[in-house]
């Protein structure tokens, strides 16, 4: 691929994820992403097919581009208290630089869930448990974390930081109420849900 092909084809990736982010899979047209592009329709296709091909591209990058982000949480340089503190620091982070994300991949898994499951078949779930048991069994012994609970916690952390973003309309609208901004609140929800959740843990 010649240096041209590669630049349009990164202008056709960029216009596409700003559209799906938009509109999602169902809103989103084929002409909306040419136009984005600042190119036309035939060459769109040239480049990708169809739109199911461009959209599976699309999300399967800003998944990788998400779980990429969290790799640190297996260092064994952190204890399990940091590994939380990083998580909640720098995923509520993520979603401020990217506050369409939440909203659309929750669609998207409802729409699609085959789409998550063949994402997530490329995770070693066993694995990943055996790195924390390795790296932490005192501190998992201690906070009463089981290989069985795991599921239950990965759940409840990450919705304690998705869910502000997911509804962040009905919470300006409480805030303003309260002289609150939400960037603010984003800002304070960093630290206090790593305490809320590790405090719990403790329990």
């Amino acid at each position: 691929m010649g240096e041209n092909d590669k630049l349009t084809e990164e202008r056709i990736f960029d216009a596409a994820t700003d559209v799906f982010l938009d509109k999602g899979m169902d809103g989103a047209r084929m002409q909306d992403i040419a136009d984005r592009a600042t190119i036309n329709k035939a060459l769109l296709h040239y480049y990708y097919r169809t739109k199911d091909k461009l959209f599976n591209a699309v999300f399967e990058k800003i998944a990788g581009k998400l779980f990429s982000k969290f790799a640190p949480v297996f260092s064994e340089n952190l204890s399990l208290e940091e590994k939380i503190r990083f998580f909640f620091r720098e995923h509520i982070t993520f979603l401020q630089q990217n506050p369409r994300l939440p909203a659309f991949i929750l669609n998207e898994i409802n729409r699609n869930p085959a789409r998550m499951r063949k994402i997530l078949n490329n995770i070693d779930i066993n694995k990943l448990w055996s790195v924390l048991e390795e790296q932490h069994h005192d501190e998992l012994v201690r906070y009463n974390i089981t290989k069985e609970s795991i599921p239950q916690i990965m759940t409840t952390i990450a919705a304690i930081s998705v869910f502000p973003f997911a509804a962040r309309g009905l919470l300006e609208a409480i805030f303003e109420k309260m002289n609150i901004t939400f960037d603010s609140y984003i800002e304070e929800r960093k630290v206090f849900a790593a305490d809320f959740v590790i405090k719990a843990l403790t329990k």
